[in-house]
């Protein structure tokens, strides 16, 4: 599952590997972040035609630049862990933040804050020495 808008880094790599791209749409209307009932129909629709694997969030996104508050952020990693997703947190541009209303939070952070009930939790979190410094 890949966000809308994104970078086309995700739709090539899943073309190359002859998967099933099956894309979500960001909120618009709530500073671009993810809405969980819309994923929920997404994923339902997307199980009628494959076996979904793997989660791919953007934060903060590109080209959109939003950074997912601490609740959405929650509410996307329980949404993975209930559904049986590996989850990708794309964060190479923590580093790129430039809005005073916009504050970037890990996904490992907010993962381990979580308590012991998501020690067993799979997620991928990464940064790029070619978009920052510094990574978490």
């Amino acid at each position: 599952m890949i966000p809308i808008p994104q970078y086309p880094l995700y739709t090539a790599a899943i073309a190359k590997l002859g998967a099933k791209k099956i894309c979500y749409y960001l909120d618009y209307n709530n500073e671009w972040q993810l809405d969980i009932q819309e994923m929920r129909k997404t994923l339902s629709t997307a199980r009628q035609e494959c076996h979904p694997r793997v989660l791919v969030v953007l934060n903060p996104g590109n080209p959109t630049g939003q950074c997912l508050p601490k609740e959405n952020i929650r509410e996307i990693i329980k949404f993975a862990r209930d559904e049986n997703l590996f989850l990708i947190a794309d964060e190479v541009y923590q580093e790129n933040v430039y809005s005073s209303k916009c504050k970037f939070y890990s996904f490992k952070k907010v993962l381990r804050s979580m308590g012991s009930e998501f020690d067993n939790f799979e997620m991928a979190s990464f940064h790029s020495t070619s978009k920052g410094y510094l990574g978490e």
